[in-house]
């Protein structure tokens, strides 16, 4: 079985998708034109969907397709430039411009396959539209709730004391005490660059801390993160999203899990995750009959270890000829 499978994937179609409210979403298609159709939904929200996404498919068995989600990636317009309006990007209109999409290349049903963000996401489309999902593989699993919110921005503040107060003290002393989450957002949509630059640059700091699990003798920051754009593009959108809990009723994921019945998927974890605790895909695998939950013991949020993403890519592996 290949950790991944080889970088030489290139697109053999790709366009702008115009979804209305004056949103082009970009998309492409890799890998075989008549193989078993697959969908990326990307994290963040807001990291856009890279070359990276197409290695974890058997190129010669799966039509791949890449979306970059509103207001990111090659997605117009940019949520980097402040005078991007994020009203019409909602976890609503992600699910309409998926179904737009899926309609536009003419599949019927597609494996959904979500990273951190992208598994909520991908849990709230399925749910809303089971038919047009064959399958789902998931990773790092998220549902975006209110708890895990406040986890991420305050409660983990008890596992990195020093950087978490960084993170909040890069906030108005007034606030503090209050959502962290609203406050970045209301800085970020602040008329001052330089008030808007340093919430970019202080989110993005913290959220490599927790992502990485910590600053230890083997951490190397994420490199996207020295890119101006996109850490205000992440930054944007990602607190655009949690303050509100991603549009979504809260816990609702949990609660509908069963229109996921009849639904095959695996939800790969790692027991060391720290941005989205084990316990998320534990409750959801108690409720979604039909689910694999795959705990990887040694390893954290993402893709960063071996054996995590050795079990993502053995997942679609095993559903290329379903």
């Amino acid at each position: 079985m290949p950790e991944l499978y080889p970088a030489e994937i290139e697109p053999y179609a790709h366009g702008m998708l115009d979804v209305g409210d004056g949103n082009r979403v970009y998309w492409e298609t890799c890998g075989n034109p008549a193989g078993k159709p697959a969908l990326v939904l990307h994290g963040g929200p807001g990291s856009g969907a890279g070359p990276f996404w197409r290695r974890l498919f058997d190129p010669a068995a799966y039509r791949i397709v890449l979306l970059d989600q509103r207001g990111c990636g090659r997605s117009t317009p940019d949520a980097a430039d402040p005078r991007t309006s994020l009203a019409a990007n909602t976890t609503h209109h992600l699910i309409a411009d998926i179904e737009q999409l899926r309609q536009h290349l003419g599949i019927g049903e597609w494996l959904v396959l979500g990273g951190s963000w992208g598994v909520t996401l991908a849990l709230a489309y399925a749910e809303r539209h089971p038919g047009s999902v064959s399958e789902l593989v998931l990773f790092s699993v998220t549902s975006t709730t209110r708890r895990e919110v406040e986890w991420v921005t305050r409660d983990m503040g008890r596992i990195f004391p020093g950087e978490w107060a960084r993170f909040r003290d890069a906030v108005p002393e007034p606030e503090r005490d209050g959502s962290l989450v609203d406050a970045y957002a209301r800085m970020l949509a602040d008329p001052d660059p330089a008030v808007r630059e340093r919430a970019a640059r202080e989110w993005c700091r913290w959220e490599d801390v927790h992502v990485s699990t910590g600053p230890g003798p083997g951490h190397r920051p994420d490199p996207r993160y020295d890119d101006p754009l996109f850490r205000t593009r992440f930054a944007r959108l990602v607190t655009h999203y949690w303050r509100h809990a991603a549009f979504l009723d809260d816990g609702g994921l949990l609660r509908d899990a069963g229109r996921l019945t009849g639904i095959p998927g695996v939800m790969i974890h790692g027991r060391m995750d720290i941005s989205s605790p084990v316990d998320i895909a534990w409750r959801l695998a108690q409720v979604w009959q039909g689910a694999e939950l795959v705990l990887i013991g040694d390893e954290g949020h993402g893709l960063s270890g071996g054996s995590t993403t050795a079990a993502v890519v053995g997942a679609t592996d095993r559903f290329r000829g379903v």
